[in-house]
């Protein structure tokens, strides 16, 4: 089961269980699994395999600062949250605001993605986290000799999407910052305020971008 007893992960973190074998009652399993701690959201299945059911949280979030106990059958774990850390890119406003327990905590200049590949829309949360990322256009379809090719070592990267979609620190784009889009569809903050997120954001945290 997922997050483990070690982990402190963001307040929209799913929940992964992983069985011994495929799973043939799938509406027994998802009956099996019961969350025992005060606050839950509700929240709703999905079967990532014929082994692996995840549950997420639909109607809010898991409660922050917390100890969430989890129970499937006779299996039993436990894991915590930590603050309610919540980014939200504003497309239009050019600004990615980020609260902490409800009190705003900073509003920084951004840029998303330009018109040809915009930013999308959505519910999200931070899936990873990585320091040091080099992004290739190549990786989606963009050759390197074409106008719009890059290859870039980009730093302070949380991941918001599986297909490329980061908030990452981007001096080249700080005069941007604030005003317009011009990004492959990432969301772009200055050096210091990607560093400042990159530390205060947990795997998990929800991300909300917005038009």
């Amino acid at each position: 089961m997922s997050p483990a007893p070690s982990d402190v992960v963001g307040v929209a973190h799913p929940v992964t269980i992983t069985f011994a074998e495929p799973v043939a009652d799938r509406a027994a399993a998802q009956r099996s699994v019961r969350f025992t701690s005060a606050g839950m959201p509700a929240g709703e299945f999905s079967w990532l395999g014929d082994d692996v059911l995840q549950w997420k949280p639909t109607a809010g979030y898991l409660p922050a600062h917390s100890t969430i106990a989890l129970s499937v059958g006779g299996a039993k774990t436990s894991f915590q949250t930590g603050a309610a850390v919540l980014g939200v890119a504003d497309v239009n406003a050019h600004t990615f605001t980020v609260s902490i327990d409800g009190v705003t905590a900073r509003e920084m200049p951004a840029s998303m993605g330009k018109s040809k590949f915009p930013t999308p829309i959505g519910s999200f949360t931070a899936l990873e986290k990585q320091n040091v990322v080099v992004m290739d256009s190549r990786t989606i379809g963009i050759p390197l000799s074409d106008p719009e090719g890059y290859k870039l070592t980009v730093y302070d990267a949380v991941r918001v999407t599986w297909g490329g979609v980061y908030v990452h620190g981007a001096p080249w784009s700080t005069g941007a910052q604030g005003n317009s889009n011009v990004s492959h569809g990432c969301i772009n903050l200055s050096a210091d305020n990607a560093d400042w997120y990159y530390n205060t954001v947990s795997v998990g945290d929800p991300i909300i971008v917005q038009a």
